[in-house]
Parts: C-alpha cells; sequence; structure tokens
C-alpha cells in the first residue's frame, strides 16, 4: 500500500539548515536594475513589489534541504502488507518488505469479494463444503465456490476442514479450478474489496450498489431474522442488517462501542435505508484512533448550542449562558449518538413546564435520528415526587435501562433532571447512576451544593453566578431547549409565564416572561393552568401523563384546552376549600422576636390525608390566607407532620439549607435532612425528635432579619 511519508509530510526533504541568501547577500531585496530598460509592465511590477529578491522571497535566508531518510525524496513510501515496514517498491508484484516476501503469502478473502479479487497462481485459504465422486467443494467465503478435483487429492478432506489451495484457473463460467498445498510456514493477507469509503448521507442515492462505510456501532439488536447494527459516521447513523439464519447473531465479536468497516448493498426498507451487510471487521489500532477521532471531531461540532438571542434581558441568563449552551450541547450530542433519553422532573407546575420545554425540543431531533418509532425505544420522561432525585426513582431507572439494553441492545441513558438534581440529598442516587456509567445534566433552580457537579456533564443553576430560586426551571429549561432546537420557540415561549406563577416567582424575569405572552394569557389563566396542573400531577403520580399535560399547556387542541383548565379548577378549588375549611381553625399564630407572624398547623391531625391538597400544597394555601390576614407583616407558615415540616414564608430572609445542616448537627439523633429554596422548602426527622426540632427550628426562625 502507498502512504504519503510522515516523516517529511510527503514533500521528500527535510530542513537541515538556513544560510544567508547568496543572491541578495541576506539584504532580501532584488539586484539593481536599469529602470530606463524596464517596460512599463515590468515598471508597474517593480513598483508591486518586484524589488524582493525572488531566491528568499525577501527574507534574506534560504532553506538548506537533505533528501527524507524515510522516503528517500519521494514524498510517499509502499508500506508491507504483512508488517507494514516501508518499502522501496513491491518485490515481484507483491508490496511486502524482504523478509516477509521470502515466506509464502496465503490470501483471506472476506465475504465482500468476487472473482475480481481473485489472481491466478495466489495462494487462498478455503473451507471444505461437501464431497462429491469428481472432487470437493470448498467455500473460499460466503460468496464464491470452487473444486478441487480428484485427480489432484491425494487424501481425503472432511466437510468443514480448512485447506490452503493454489487457484490454477479462472475459467470463462466462473468455474475455480483449486489445487491443495501443503505449506508450514506462511503470513496469512486480509483481502477485502476496494472500495471508497462512503458517508451515511450519501447512501439514499446508492441503492443497488455496493458500498464501504467506517463508524462506530452505538446499538446491536437481534431480531427473529437478521442482526441489526446501527453503526453511527460522521454524517449520521445508518442501519445494517447481517443474516446467517433466522434468531442467529451475526458477526458475535462485534458490539457496542467498536469501530468498524462494513461493506455491503444499499437496499431500502420501505423509506428507510439499510445496508446488507457482507462483511464487517472491527478496526483497530491507529486506524480505529484515526476513525474515531474523525467522527467525534464532527458530531461535537454538530451539537454545538444555537446561540439564541433569550426570550427576555437578564444580566443572570447572559452569565448562565455557557452553562446552558454545555447543557444543550450534551444533550444534542447523545441524540446524534443514539443515546436514550431519560428525562427527570419535578412533579409541579414549574418541573412539568421545564420537562415539556425540552421534551418539544428533543423528540423531532429524536426521530430524525432514529426512524418513526424511535420515541418508544430512545425516549422516557418520568415525574419525582419529591425536588430532588430518590433512590426510589435511580432503581426504577437503573432497573428499566438494564432491561432495554438487554431487549434492544441500546445504551444506558443520558438523565436529564430539570427542578432537581443540584442538591446534596440527589448525591446517592447519583451515585447509584455513576456505578452503571449512566451520564447526567441538570438544569434547576433549588439552592445547589457543590459536591453534585462531580456527578455530572453539565449543570445550569442560576445561584452559580449571583441568581436565585426567583429564576425557575421552566425559565431555564425553555431557554436551553431553543438552543436545542429554535424551531419549537414559537410552541414553547408561553411556559416560563406558566412555571412564573406556578413557582411564585417574584423576579424580574418572572414579570417579563408574563409580560411576552400577556396578549395570549391573563395573569389569571397562567394562575389557572398552573393550577391545573398541581392538580393533575398529583392524580398521575409516578405517570407522565403526556397527552394530558400537553392538553393543559395548550399544546394540542385549543378549545379542550380551555374547558380541561376551567374543570381542573374548578374540582381543585373546590377540594382546596374543603381542605382549609378543616385547617383554617387550627392554625396557631404567634408573633416571633423578629417581628415575623408564625403560624403554625398539625397537618397530620388537622387535614384531609391521601387526597388533594397533599401536606406541601395545603401549607402554602395556610400560607397564602395568613399573609392576607396579616398583611404588611412578615409571614412563617409551618405545616408539620409526625416527621416532617414544610416551610413557607414571605418577607422572612432565612436561608432554609443552612438551616437544615445547623439542626442535624445540633439534635443529635434527630436524622435532620431536606432543603429546598432559601425562604421555601421542608425538612425531615424521626418522629421521636419531632417537639425538639419544631422547637429549635422556630428559634432559628425568630432570629433571622425581616425585611
Amino acid at each position: 500500500m502507498k502512504e504519503e511519508c510522515t516523516e517529511c509530510k510527503g514533500q521528500g526533504s527535510k530542513e537541515v539548515a538556513t544560510e544567508k541568501c547568496p543572491e541578495c547577500k541576506g539584504s532580501g531585496k532584488a539586484k539593481s536594475v536599469n529602470l530606463m530598460d524596464l517596460s512599463k509592465k515590468d515598471m508597474s511590477s517593480f513598483l508591486e513589489g518586484a524589488s524582493v529578491c525572488e531566491r528568499c522571497g525577501g527574507s534574506g535566508t534560504v532553506k538548506i534541504t537533505d533528501p527524507c531518510p524515510v522516503c528517500k525524496g519521494a514524498g510517499a513510501f509502499y508500506k508491507c502488507d504483512i508488517c507494514g515496514k516501508p518499502i522501496d517498491k513491491p518485490i515481484d508484484g507483491k508490496e511486502v518488505c524482504k523478509s516477509c516476501g521470502s515466506v509464502e503469502l496465503v490470501h483471506q478473502l472476506d465475504d465482500s469479494c468476487d472473482l475480481n479479487e481473485l489472481e491466478t497462481g495466489k495462494l487462498y485459504h478455503v473451507t471444505v463444503n461437501n464431497t462429491a465422486p469428481f472432487g470437493v467443494f470448498v467455500d473460499i467465503n460466503s460468496n464464491m465456490r470452487g473444486l478441487i478435483h480428484s485427480s489432484n487429492l491425494q487424501g481425503t478432506l472432511e466437510e468443514g476442514e480448512h485447506v490452503i489451495v493454489r487457484l490454477n484457473e479462472i475459467r470463462s463460467d466462473g468455474k475455480l479450478d483449486l489445487v491443495p498445498r501443503s505449506i508450514s510456514e506462511y503470513q496469512t493477507v486480509d483481502v477485502e474489496k476496494c472500495l471508497p469509503v462512503r458517508l451515511s448521507s450519501e447512501l439514499s442515492d446508492l441503492s443497488g450498489r455496493l458500498v464501504k462505510i467506517e463508524g462506530e456501532v452505538i446499538q446491536v439488536k437481534q431480531t427473529s431474522g437478521p442482526t441489526i447494527f446501527t453503526i453511527s459516521d460522521d454524517a449520521g447513523i445508518m442501519s445494517c442488517a447481517a443474516f446467517e439464519g433466522a434468531g442467529v447473531r451475526c458477526h458475535p465479536d462485534i458490539d457496542m462501542n467498536m469501530i468498524v468497516n462494513v461493506i455491503g448493498e444499499v437496499a431500502f426498507r420501505g423509506e428507510v435505508v439499510q445496508i446488507e451487510v457482507k462483511s464487517m471487521k472491527r478496526l483497530v489500532g491507529a486506524k480505529e484512533t484515526a476513525v474515531k477521532e474523525r467522527i467525534d471531531a464532527v458530531i461535537d461540532k454538530r451539537a454545538e448550542a444555537t446561540d439564541i438571542e433569550f426570550l427576555v434581558k437578564s444580566p443572570i441568563l447572559e452569565k448562565l449562558r455557557p452553562a446552558m449552551k454545555n447543557v444543550a450541547k450534551q444533550i444534542k450530542k447523545a441524540i446524534m449518538l443514539s443515546t436514550p433519553i431519560l428525562l427527570r422532573h419535578h412533579a409541579d407546575a414549574d418541573g412539568m413546564t421545564a420537562a415539556v420545554a425540552i421534551e418539544k425540543a428533543i423528540l423531532p431531533l429524536i426521530e430524525k435520528v432514529n426512524g418513526p418509532d424511535a420515541e418508544y425505544y430512545y425516549y422516557k420522561r418520568s415525574p419525582s415526587k419529591a425536588p430532588f432525585y430518590e433512590l426510589m426513582d435511580v432503581t426504577r431507572d437503573v432497573s428499566f435501562a438494564l432491561e432495554d439494553a438487554a431487549r434492544h441492545g441500546q445504551k444506558l441513558p443520558l438523565v436529564i433532571m430539570v427542578d432537581n438534581g443540584s442538591t446534596d440529598e440527589d448525591t446517592p442516587a447519583m451515585r447509584q447512576a455513576q456505578v452503571y456509567g449512566i451520564n447526567m445534566v441538570v438544569v434547576d433552580h433549588h439552592h445547589p451544593d457543590d459536591v453534585v457537579d462531580q456527578y455530572l456533564l453539565g449543570h445550569v443553576n442560576p445561584a452559580h453566578v449571583g441568581g436565585d430560586f426567583g429564576i425557575t426551571a421552566g425559565m431555564l429549561s425553555t431557554e436551553v431547549a431553543r438552543m436545542i432546537n429554535p424551531d419549537v420557540t414559537d410552541e414553547i415561549k408561553h411556559l416560563p409565564a406558566i412555571a412564573a406563577v406556578g413557582d411564585r416567582s417574584e423576579s424580574p424575569e418572572a414579570h417579563d416572561y408574563i409580560e411576552l405572552v400577556s396578549d395570549r394569557y391573563s395573569l389569571d389563566r397562567l394562575k389557572d393552568i398552573a393550577l391545573a396542573l398541581d392538580f393533575q400531577a398529583y392524580w398521575l403520580k409516578f405517570n407522565s401523563g403526556r397527552k394530558i399535560v400537553d392538553e393543559i399547556l395548550d399544546l394540542g387542541d385549543h378549545k379542550r384546552h380551555h374547558q380541561l383548565v376551567d374543570l381542573l379548577c374548578e374540582q381543585a378549588n373546590g377540594m382546596i376549600d374543603d381542605q382549609l375549611d378543616a385547617c383554617i381553625p387550627n392554625v396557631k399564630s404567634q408573633d416571633l422576636p423578629n417581628g415575623a407572624v408564625l403560624n403554625v398547623l398539625d397537618v397530620e391531625n388537622h387535614a384531609h390525608k391521601f387526597t388533594f391538597p397533599p401536606p406541601g400544597k395545603t401549607s402554602g394555601e395556610v400560607h397564602d390566607r395568613m399573609c392576607h390576614k396579616f398583611e404588611g407583616k412578615p409571614v412563617v407558615t409551618i405545616g408539620y407532620g409526625p416527621d416532617f415540616a414544610v416551610i413557607r414564608s414571605k418577607n422572612v430572609l432565612m436561608n432554609i439549607p443552612q438551616m437544615v445542616r445547623e439542626l442535624h448537627d445540633e439534635i443529635k439523633g434527630a436524622g435532620v435532612n431536606g432543603g429546598g429554596h432559601l425562604v421555601v422548602g421542608s425538612i425531615k426527622f424521626v418522629e421521636g425528635m419531632r417537639t425538639e426540632v419544631l422547637t429549635k427550628l422556630v428559634e432559628k426562625v425568630g432570629s433571622v432579619q425581616v425585611e
């Protein structure tokens, strides 16, 4: 094989020194000329720069070169087909070095080869297929069969036996005349059909043609018929079908993440292009590295996030742009590599709008890459009841992912977490996912802990750039979704406004997002949509309820959207009123040393259980009533049960994550944990220490500053 010399980069020479230009004596200028002797054309050339020395180009020095010692000045050299050493020229027509040339060469043809790759006089590996009275039929590969005539046999050959033969003749009818050879020492030369490497993007125009591709195996799926290999190259992905027998695993040595070359015939299965595999080989060494680096470089470039203009003006969003672009890129890259996507989100209005924004952006891309039924195999959305990634969540996710990998030959998924994933409470689940090599990205606005970043490919959180929870996950995820797929902007631009009212954000960005869609949705309508989401999320439990959620978010039939939201709000408000009728008479209020009004409610004994609104929502509704009752004053509301407390506040400058850490350290045996936002959150503890924890919590609330 002739290759460009890597030593001299094809130049044929190497620079060994420099010396003063002998033409201009180092001045860089041309010798003096008689201007009177110059023509008009020469004069123009001279004035435009011809006064520079032509020999050295004006540098004053010239290079001294010697012929390249590797290619002997040729700029290229032949490589031995066997050992890979450079050789001057083919020996007796064989591209082998002298040492290898002294050994007999036996050729092993892969299944892509036909009569064009055969040469009379050469030796070949064959396998005995069957015997006949006049000789033995042998397979050179799966496509070609030849005959060893009985007159050339000196013994018996058994079916399946491997034999070395010499090709005596290729007859006009294509039949092969073979003679067995007994060789003690030889070198095997692998032979495949010489074809240019094609890209997946070119295949649709090559129907019926034999092609060669190179790429990375990203999925292996065994069907009841062929084995389907999904291969990614630097232009996209392609499906390759290999068949030996119904349900038989072809090329068992080839698995996911391997770099391979494939030769096969381009065919169409419906509207989908497929390569019918004739040969498939794993690439190793320098070739593997080169193909891998080429694919990675192209995919990395294609996965770059779109540089969008945000829907609203925000210094915090601008500071977050690099982190948002990184998360968008990681998601796009996973889609391009046919990595399944698992979208995890908190089961409330903010979490659901955040998840749906990402969902609307990625589903068209997943379908484009993996085909019309790709959503079934490559995407799943799951709500989390808690505002963090629980062990129950990760156990379900890993279990389903491993089953899908075994059933469909898929990679393990990329987990996208929105409206959760930023706190230390997430780390136990993240550590389990890490054991299986599951990658994760997070878009969240809960107060972050640095410990989680070691488990993440990307992390978007406004607190990292001086912001706070006022920029909600729904706002952040909508902008990330637009970076992934700008085409969905008009479809999802109202989602941040719903997230803002659902999470009661009072940030400038929340006001601007609400104003952005004010021509379509009034503030009251946005609140109704958010309430309908919270109400439906309670009954959906662990179900994504995708179609219902789309209707609530006005992403389907507009008339049905109005009917559904009106009905859900009517039912939700009725149940909230019933709950508050039972709760409000049992709320106990007191003034704290810092001037705040504290309201406490035992939701275990003075609220309806196992129905909407749940304890967190109940505490929030009670807090709203108390804020109205004590208008103008700082207010804190604590709804508590046997082993938990939910905290809501207004105009009280708390840091709930810090309080949780302090309570954990100060009250031994209470097992305090929890968190949330700075002024809204929840705490868990052991039931037997409830009095001590709540007493200490009230002391801390009464000691912080108020507005």
